[in-house]
């Protein structure tokens, strides 16, 4: 679904002559495309789901809010408001981030359901809230959240 989402993406700004947006998702897809392929070594065929797709795109976002962070010291305006605008284009494809209430509810809920009492269940605990909360959630804040939680 998100693969088709992201073709269509393309195809739209082509017509519309969006270059930024060309640009961006082109990037995408030829990020998808390398994963897929290092699926397919490891005999998966159909390559990547869209959980993994969901995580690439934050993965994306990630690595362009370091990038702007290090331009903004640099004093590249110009590279910062291009970095800021192709996240604008990732995020389109991410579903709603949840906010700090929201987060702190899923992790509450997903620490009182596998029982977690101590820091030792804290890979279960991330592990089922990457499961069920992939794109939604900030998952490096996630963590410290999930560790105030269990000490």
């Amino acid at each position: 679904m998100l693969r088709a989402r992201l073709s269509e993406a393309l195809k739209t700004a082509m017509r519309e002559r969006d270059q930024p947006a060309v640009s961006t998702v082109r990037l995408i897809l030829a990020a998808l495309k390398d994963r897929d392929i290092a699926a397919r070594g490891r005999g998966n065929g159909d390559g990547i789901s869209d959980l993994e797709i969901l995580q690439l795109l934050q993965t994306m976002v990630k690595q362009r809010r370091e990038s702007i962070e290090l331009y903004a010291r640099g004093g590249r305006q110009d590279l910062v408001d291009q970095e800021a605008g192709e996240i604008v284009i990732i995020e389109r494809f991410l579903p709603q981030q949840m906010d700090e209430a929201q987060a702190q509810a899923a992790i509450g809920a997903v620490v009182a359901e596998l029982g977690a009492a101590s820091i030792k269940d804290m890979g279960r605990v991330m592990a089922l809230l990457k499961e069920r909360h992939a794109g939604q959630m900030d998952f490096t804040r996630a963590s410290a959240q999930v560790k105030q939680a269990l000490t």
